[in-house]
């Protein structure tokens, strides 16, 4: 049990930092003003169907008007599993299975993310501590991550003779592996209630409504982040505590013992060194203990990261020195990846390497620290070009979208024009407004790092300027004024 969870709770918000042997692997946060909708269930109504994209768009009660695609369609997908195989004909078309104006219960399978609305299925699924139910569909699954093939059977038919008739699907979550029929029975019972509940406010209530609520972060730590190597989880209020308690109580009755009041004088962030892990985790560059280092780019498509030895100069031989650097990396990368929650296409360019018994040592070496992640992940080979593609299943926005905008300095851009591009803008724009008008003065409004650059390197060009001009030139010094942001002022 080498695991720690730290649960920081202010008025405005939750962070979740989960630490294993000292080192921080994950960093959750939900801020009460704008928390994640993953997992809320919608009385929705069909606003637009758009045969061409066979999607529709659903008023669910939000600002933008969400996203439904016909693979998302409980009813496609039945189709497809079923009658497609018998008579070979295609699923119909969503024109054909819901319109414009139509109520429709859905769940939100994706957060609204920059400018798309959130993305919904109308398969509803609701997560209890051992079990994920499907009202409407009586398969019955086994988590991937339970990888012996006998206990998925074993677990499998265990459910099926607890299960009542007609009680929908069930999924088996790897919280089931170790638990009772007692434990399986009360979960089933728990999950079916919400189900029957849900269906009442569905015939009280109007198009668009919420007709459930996903968990506060604080109980899905409790419910889905707690493991065997967990040896507490550590709070800092007193009400969350309270709470968590009485959650667990009913839920997840094994994790009571493991919950755990702070009291230390220090923050619990700080006494853990986490604020200084979360602000590494918004740089560009992570150091590696070898001496090299990694950049990480997050762009509106996909994410680079770029590995480089830095001041690793090795033991024996360069090809040494790169084999150590990109194992290093592959580590910090697939840890990087969670700290930050990247998700997407992620391109990696590693060290060249001369060797395919290097190449293949690494890439086993990122696959191996990739296997502890929650989330979905997919990495491909070595390309021609060297680098690796990788993709990262992605349900909410990352640490840096979250936390971080736009600079209002340089847009977004990661760098601004230099004080002497700036200079000479502005004397080109005197040029050209000295030929349209006839004022009696030019003056120069501009910051600081500009007008120094006027008066010390340029004021040889800035008394050329005036001279050609015939008008004289002022400068003015405005602190609120950004590097490239200027004003010239006629009089």
């Amino acid at each position: 049990m080498n695991e720690q969870i730290l649960v920081n709770v202010t008025p405005q918000e939750t962070r979740v930092a989960i630490v294993q042997h000292g080192a921080v692997q994950e960093l959750h946060i939900e801020r009460t003003s704008t928390r994640g909708i993953v997992g809320n269930v919608y009385l929705g109504k069909v606003v637009r169907v758009l045969p061409g994209m066979q999607s529709a768009f659903v008023d669910i009660g939000l600002e933008r008007a969400a996203f439904l695609h016909v693979a998302d369609l409980w009813e496609h997908r039945t189709y497809n599993h079923h009658q497609s195989k018998q008579n070979g004909n295609p699923p119909p078309a969503i024109e054909k299975m819901v319109f414009e104006g139509q109520t429709i219960i859905v769940q939100v399978s994706k957060d609204p993310l920059g400018t798309k609305g959130a993305r919904l299925t109308t398969q509803i699924s609701l997560a209890g501590r051992m079990l994920v139910h499907l009202p409407q569909d009586p398969h019955i699954g086994v988590s991937q991550r339970i990888e012996n093939e006998g206990e998925r059977e074993e677990l499998r038919a265990k459910l099926t003779r607890l299960l009542p008739e007609n009680t929908g699907g069930f999924i088996i979550r790897t919280h089931a592996e170790e638990a009772t029929d007692e434990e399986l029975t009360a979960d089933v019972n728990y999950l079916r209630t919400r189900w029957r509940e849900m269906l009442e406010l569905t015939r009280t209530k109007p198009a668009p409504s919420l007709i459930y609520e996903d968990l506060t972060m604080a109980q899905r730590v409790v419910r889905d982040l707690v493991s065997t190597d967990t040896q507490a989880i550590l709070i800092d209020s007193k009400e969350t505590l309270k709470n968590l308690l009485t959650f667990a109580e009913t839920y997840a009755h094994e994790t009571k013992d493991r919950l755990q009041l702070h009291q230390g004088e220090r923050p619990l962030f700080e006494l853990y060194n986490i604020e200084d892990e979360l602000q590494k985790a918004l740089g560009r560059r992570v150091e590696l203990k070898s001496g090299g280092y990694v950049i990480i780019d997050q762009t509106e498509a996909l994410t680079t990261i770029d590995v480089n030895t830095g001041g690793f100069i090795g033991a024996r031989n360069f090809e040494e020195t790169v084999f150590k650097t990109n194992l290093e990396a592959a580590h910090t990368i697939a840890r990087q990846l969670r700290l930050r929650n990247l998700g997407g296409i992620i391109v990696i360019d590693f060290i060249d390497m001369g060797t395919e018994e290097h190449k293949k040592a690494v890439l086993n070496e990122l696959q191996k620290a990739l296997d502890r992640d929650r989330a979905r992940t997919s990495v491909t080979d070595f390309s021609p070009l060297g680098l690796v593609e990788m993709t990262r299943k992605r349900t909410r926005e990352s640490l840096a979208h979250l936390l971080c905008e736009p600079c209002p300095s340089c847009q977004g851009k990661g760098q601004v024009k230099t004080a002497q591009t700036v200079a000479y803008e502005i004397m080109r724009e005197i040029v050209r407004e000295s030929r349209q008008f006839n004022p009696k003065e030019f003056r120069i409004l501009a910051s600081p790092a500009v007008i120094d650059l006027f008066l010390e390197e340029e004021a040889q060009h800035l008394g050329m300027l005036e001279e050609f001009v015939g008008k004289p030139i002022t400068l003015q010094v405005d602190n609120l004024f950004v590097q490239e942001h200027y004003d010239i002022i006629l009089t």
